[in-house]
């Protein structure tokens, strides 16, 4: 075999990405088991000592730190971890309605209406159909009359046509999104969400954001659906505070001399979130390390009993640093600037907790209030306090958000990136009027703190009066800081609300039952394809199972490396991948085996085995990896991560099935190593079959015509299909009971609780687990109506104990996009596939076929579906995962269809003819048919019996979709066979009568 040494090669710099990938997992768990250990069940003991080896290094020679390792370790979705899955929609009517200064123009508020109610129909492009619309309300009228401003006329001119205000919108929501995207961030981060995941969902106005391990989804509710308040405050410089944290101090020693516990006060500073933000000509204030000097207090290694002492003398400075550094005289000096304090993360709740105590809060002026700032200093986990100067009798800002008009990321003179900020003119007056104050002491200039959420962004030192509102913000800024700070700057220019229009929670108990019904699932599944590619093809099947284990590591270190995140659908994905493998090593052995029985050396059975085989392979891989693509494209959460292990999987099992396994077998035989590919049960397996397919192809025509017939009928019966939330909007809890229920007790119960609206309600898995389906209140989009809605269902499900293990809502509109996507996805498949086959063929009758083959497995599936909903002890709803099932269930049928199409190619090219016509046709067909059943029976069992393996211990939350992936892939065989090939003949036939 030529190249062997290029695929040793490539297989051992895999091998070493992918335990580096994995070597994080390792290291991170390591900590934690020391965690553990270390803590002896007390979680607060846990949690500390892993938030004071963040930044200590752990990974050898490298001196990766913990929170580094973190980030790199197997990233686990919500259904294995438990977490909260949030869509936010930013209202783009709103944000059209407040640039044009919320008009009272009938057409205009009637045009933003209609864009609305025809994007909720499913739309795209907002501002488009808003213009469109106003257009036809207002014919002649120009937009740029409610547009048009003294804020924005250098963008937009009073006479610009309706397209350039168009654009200018276009622009305005895309930069709505942007900052709202890094508004939510910030939020997020500050709630203290480990290893969140957020991403803006390319053509639209939606942000998606994962956020594992959190659970308070009233709280998290609050938090993102707030609206942005961007302020302006002057600061006290830390000469002017020092005297009062001094006092402070003083007066918690003498309170807590008796150790009495302070008040405690959970609202700690946010946690790390990337690059600092730096202030106007601001000089950072280095810490006293960088003189020589030492904070006390923010290392980690300091024992317990000196902590313990320093926390009863000087209780707020054992938890707040102030800004010091060793002066030349060898005194420690205050570093001048509006920095009054440090802490550690996980002491910012400590100061909190003093500086709310009565005894404190009354040393306090009414004139002071203390924030921290929204990042750590970079490179470590210490926050920054400030003291905040309140001037006006009514406690607001100097400043407010209202008066940015704009700002933008640039660079200054010397190409160092900036931000411009631009005020409105009411804004530049007052500006005007603050900058100069802070800069009248050119020896003692002053900073202005930027406000975000109570959270200061940055504390700029005036260097001297901006009279014209146009301020350059400069400071040590990446690209990335500048374009942040210029989101957060116009936070507060105009508000576009952003609310929830999707979520997802699940409990950590359903998290802990998924992994564990996940692993049970794998390894089964796994030991259950070894054992039989050993039994069937004896020593062959060995070379086949180490491969098999080389993909599995490929896989799971690819995937790791590539940051995905690994779900229960990833997991079936992975188990999914196993069978593919397989799959190429059956058509490949299977192929030997024929050589072999013409009477060929192994040698050469092998090299004509592997060389036979891999058009097939090719040809069924590739087209598996096209459906896997678009179902990343158009799914989104665990479809994408399904098509993500999918489309990995068939990549590395291409690789390690036919190259590694290749290299193997040439190896045993040049060591002279017998290799056997049967035994004396297998040796004439599948032999001397002659079934007569095409010549009983009618019957199977009616076979599957009863069976759609019967499935339209149940549709019909039913009412329609059993959509999911997910496809028709709505609510679902997932509700877990103490003992057995009954559904309809709690139907009865429920429907006066949600307005007399009668919810859905069937057992889900158990007698004593219920899903619970309702429209109740879900058009509402007011930021109370979640806890509204849950508040119903708890009152009717008083007097039972029970748990909610996980929640779910669609609104319409995303219904709406999400049907819409899955059409789309069957729709694109089914034309990429007629390409790819009519291109590899060279005649359409082959893409047409095996295109209607298609469409006829999605109506089987779904007939299927519809005439087993309601007798199978578990859920048949159609949404996501189904969707993911039936183009799965695609490739399948195209993976085992081009296999044949492949042999009778073959069969022509030995005959010397481009094709066959009447029963000399019939007959090749046939052949080829027979010749492949071997193959499409094994490859199918294995597949099979893996599906079977994940559908009975895989779990509840994905036996439906599994059952869909079974009956799919009997149907698929069953089309390949039956369906594909005759009703080539069939086209072929008709043709030829042309």
């Amino acid at each position: 075999m030529q190249g062997k040494g290029f695929i040793k090669f490539i297989a051992i710099v895999l091998a070493i990405v992918c335990a580096y990938a994995l070597s994080f997992t390792l290291v991170a768990s390591k900590v934690e088991k020391d965690a553990k250990n270390y803590a002896k069940g007390d979680l607060a003991k846990e949690k500390a000592y892993l938030d004071s080896m963040s930044t200590e290094k752990v990974y050898p020679v490298t001196g990766f730190t913990y929170q580094e390792v973190k980030s790199k370790e197997i990233n686990l979705g919500l259904d294995l971890k438990g977490g909260m899955n949030v869509t936010m929609e930013i209202s783009l009517a709103e944000l059209v309605k407040s640039l044009a200064g919320n008009p009272t123009d009938a057409n205009f508020n009637k045009a933003v209406q209609n864009a609305q109610i025809q994007l909720n129909a499913g739309g795209k492009d907002y501002i488009k159909i808003f213009v469109n619309e106003f257009e036809k309300l207002s014919p002649g009228v120009k937009l740029a009359d409610y547009f048009s401003n003294q804020d924005n006329a250098s963008q937009l001119k009073p006479n610009a046509s309706n397209s350039d205000v168009e654009s200018f919108l276009e622009k305005e929501a895309t930069s709505a999104i942007d900052r709202s995207f890094t508004v939510l961030r910030s939020r997020i981060d500050g709630f203290g969400v480990v290893s969140p995941n957020m991403q803006k969902q390319e053509g639209s106005n939606r942000i998606l954001i994962e956020m594992p391990g959190v659970q308070d989804k009233e709280r998290i509710a609050k938090l993102l659906q707030g609206s942005a308040e961007l302020q302006f405050w002057q600061v006290y410089q830390v000469q002017e505070v020092a005297p009062l944290l001094e006092n402070i101090n003083k007066t918690l020693a003498a309170t807590l001399k008796n150790d009495a516990p302070a008040a405690k006060d959970t609202t700690a500073a946010p946690a790390a979130a990337g690059s600092k933000l730096a202030g106007l000509e601001k000089t950072a204030a280095k810490d006293s390390s960088a003189k020589g000097g030492k904070l006390a207090g923010l290392g980690k290694k300091d024992s317990s009993a000196v902590r313990a002492e320093l926390l009863k003398s000087n209780p707020l400075y054992a938890v707040l640093n102030l800004p010091i550094y060793q002066g030349q005289n060898g005194q420690q000096q205050l570093m001048p600037g509006a920095v009054v304090g440090m802490s550690l993360q996980k002491d910012t709740a400590k100061v909190n907790a003093y500086l709310k105590m009565p005894e404190v809060a009354a040393a306090i002026p009414s004139t002071m209030k203390f924030m921290w700032s929204v990042r750590p200093r970079e490179g470590s986990k210490v926050f920054e306090l400030y003291a905040i100067k309140v001037v006006s009798a009514d406690g607001k800002p100097d400043l407010g958000g209202e008066a940015i008009s704009d700002s933008r990321a640039d660079f200054d003179q010397k190409g160092k990136p900036e931000v411009t900020m631009y005020m409105t003119s009411e804004g530049a007056a007052k500006w005007k009027k603050i900058t100069a104050e802070a800069s009248a002491d050119k020896n003692n200039l002053k900073a202005i703190a930027i406000v975000l959420d109570n959270q200061v962004y940055s504390a700029p030192t005036v260097q001297n009066e901006i009279p014209n509102g146009i301020s350059q913000i400069t400071g040590s800024f990446t690209q990335a800081d500048t374009k942040d700070l210029s989101n957060i700057l116009k936070a507060g220019k105009l508000p576009a609300p952003a609310r929830i229009a999707g979520s997802y929670i699940v409990g950590p108990t359903l998290g802990a039952q998924a992994i564990h019904d996940g692993l049970i699932s794998f390894v089964i599944a796994f030991i259950v394809i070894l054992i039989f590619m050993a039994l069937y093809y004896h020593r062959a099947g060995w070379v086949a199972n180490f491969a098999l284990l080389i993909n599995l590591f490929f896989v799971i270190g690819i995937l790791v490396s590539l940051g995905a995140v690994l779900t229960l659908p990833g997991i079936a994905g992975i188990v999914l991948t196993i069978g593919l493998s397989v799959d190429a090593n059956i058509l490949i052995f299977e192929r030997v085996r024929e050589e072999l029985a013409h009477g060929k050396n192994v040698g050469a059975a092998i090299k004509e085995g592997f060389k036979h085989a891999m058009p097939s392979i090719i040809d069924s891989n590739v087209t598996l990896f096209i459906l896997g693509a678009i179902l990343y494209v158009f799914g989104s959460g665990p479809v994408q991560g399904f098509a993500t292990t999918l489309c990995i999987g068939i990549l590395s099992s291409l690789f390690a099935a036919v190259a590694i396994s290749r290299v193997v077998f040439d190896s045993l035989l040049n060591r002279k190593i017998e290799v056997n590919f049967d035994n004396n049960l297998t040796r004439n397996a599948f032999k001397n079959l002659a079934f007569n397919f095409v010549g009983r192809r009618k019957i199977y025509y009616a076979i599957s015509t009863i069976i759609i017939v019967a499935g339209i009928g149940m549709y019909f019966k039913n009412g329609g299909l059993n959509l999911g939330v997910d496809f028709k909007g709505g609510r679902t809890y997932l509700v877990h009971f103490d003992k057995a229920v009954s559904t309809e007790d709690l139907k009865s119960k429920l429907t006066p609780a949600f307005g007399n609206e009668t919810p859905e309600v069937k057992t889900a898995g158990e007698d004593s687990q219920v899903k619970i389906t309702t429209t109740f209140h879900i058009e509402d989009q007011d930021i109370k109506t979640d806890k509204v809605v849950e508040d119903a269902l708890n009152k009717g499900l008083a007097g039972s104990k029970y748990e909610i293990v996980s929640s779910q809502k669609v609104t319409p509109i995303i219904a709406s996009d999400i049907v819409n996507g899955a059409f789309y996805a069957v729709l694109i498949s089914c034309l990429f596939m007629f390409i790819y086959i009519v291109v590899r063929f060279k005649k359409w009758q082959y893409g047409l076929g095996a295109v209607i083959a298609l469409f006829h497995d999605v109506l089987m599936v779904l007939s299927f579906y519809t005439i087993l909903d309601g007798i199978m002890p578990f859920s048949l709803e159609i949404g996501q995962d189904f969707i993911a099932a039936i183009l799965t269930v695609m490739g399948y049928t195209m993976t085992e269809t081009v296999v044949v199409f492949d042999r009778i190619r073959e069969k022509l090219k030995e005959a010397g003819k481009d094709d066959l016509h009447g029963e000399e046709r019939n007959n090749l067909i046939n052949f080829a048919l027979n010749s492949t059943l071997s193959r499409t029976i094994l490859t199918s069992l294995t597949v099979f019996f893996v599906l079977l393996v994940i559908f009975i211990f895989g779990g509840d939350s994905i036996r439906g979709f599994i059952f869909a992936l079974l009956i799919g892939r009997i149907i698929g065989t069953y089309s390949s066979l039956c369906i594909s090939t005759p009703i080539v003949i069939d086209l072929g036939s008709s043709a030829e009568k042309k």
